[in-house]
């Protein structure tokens, strides 16, 4: 790759979210049941989820690695592009800690230019993946993910610079709960300059009660992903009346759009089944032996990190998705959002 190519390939993705330290243990039925937790779920901590997390570290033999959905999946899109380096922008909040140093340092190890908005008030966000056999059930303490402020961070002029030097956006519907505002702030930037904007649904937790700022942003959304139960909830939330993912995508598609330049593209992906796009096609995933599944955490993150890292090379829709399945194999094969040193991708 020359050098004015990667110069320009520089900061060309651009993704903000809740950079989160993943502690990750390998749990048993009685864990989950004494924290109320379902095999196969991501919520987020509340008051009775507090002594989780000293309890997984104590009790576990734990992994370390640094994690937020959009945090994973622009980690994954620069795995994939391998060279130039910092290929993606990435904001978010931590704390003056520990943690926030071995996030600083996981971030620089994946050639990702975070840019942290940094504060002493709240200690950096963890999330304890508790996996039981092919299942895994997230709890996230986003604490100083939650502090993250539009005008202290995203509003400067050097931070915005980045913002403008992108030319697709990434941001996982996880945000919503943090600062609306400032996903509205890029995601109008996008649409105004013909650029792409990405959103995912994330969980149903967030159709369900982030649903006034969720429809706020779907305007500008230009790629929307999310998984069968995402896609189902969302699809309950808007009335739409039919279980039928397929038709979910369409409807979706044809939800009202600001920059009328591109349609809305919607990929829905379904585990070890058939991923739904539109215009609606089935594309068939990676076969995989089942028991070479390690850890299903973070699959949907590689997929959209596999999908972004073809989008930002101008690919078609077709070969974002096979970079996306292919990012997913590879990573339910390990423990956590973590892969190889190379990809192995033609």
């Amino acid at each position: 790759m020359t050098n004015v190519f990667a110069l320009c390939f520089e900061n060309i993705l651009f993704g903000m979210g809740n950079p989160l330290l993943d502690i990750s243990a390998v749990v048993d039925k009685d864990f989950l049941d004494k924290f109320g937790l379902k095999p196969n779920d991501q919520i987020l901590a509340e008051d009775k989820h507090k002594a989780l997390f000293a309890e997984i570290v104590k009790r576990n033999k734990v992994e370390y690695h640094a994690g937020g959905s959009t945090q994973n999946s622009v980690k994954i899109a620069q795995w994939m592009i391998q060279k130039p380096h910092k290929v993606a922008t990435f904001f978010g909040c931590i704390g003056t800690d520990r943690f926030g140093e071995i996030l600083k340092k996981k971030a620089e190890e994946a050639h990702v230019d975070a840019r942290y908005y940094e504060q002493n008030e709240e200690p950096t966000g963890t999330c304890a993946a508790c996996i039981t056999g092919d299942n895994r059930s997230l709890v996230a303490n986003l604490a100083a993910a939650n502090c993250y402020k539009k005008e202290k961070h995203l509003d400067l002029d050097s931070n915005w610079e980045l913002v403008e030097k992108a030319k697709v956006y990434y941001i996982a519907g996880f945000f919503l709960t943090v600062s609306p505002e400032s996903i509205l702030k890029v995601a109008k930037h996008a649409s105004d300059n013909n650029k792409i904007f990405c959103m995912n649904l994330s969980a149903p937790f967030i159709s369900q009660f982030f649903k006034e700022p969720l429809m706020k942003v779907m305007p500008y959304v230009d790629i929307l992903f999310g998984n069968e139960t995402e896609a189902a909830t969302f699809a309950k939330e808007q009335g739409f009346e039919t279980d039928d993912i397929a038709e979910i995508a369409r409807k979706t598609q044809n939800l009202p759009k600001e920059n009328t330049r591109r349609q809305r593209v919607v990929v829905f992906t379904q585990g070890k089944d058939d991923t739904v796009a539109t215009v609606v096609t089935m594309f068939p995933v990676v076969d995989i032996d089942q028991n070479d599944i390690v850890d299903t955490n973070g699959a949907g993150d590689a997929f959209v990190g596999g999908f972004l890292s073809a989008l930002v090379q101008e690919q078609p829709l077709e070969e974002c998705i096979r970079a996306g399945h292919y990012a997913a194999n590879v990573i339910i094969k390990r423990v956590g959002c973590t892969f190889p040193e190379k990809p192995n991708f033609h």
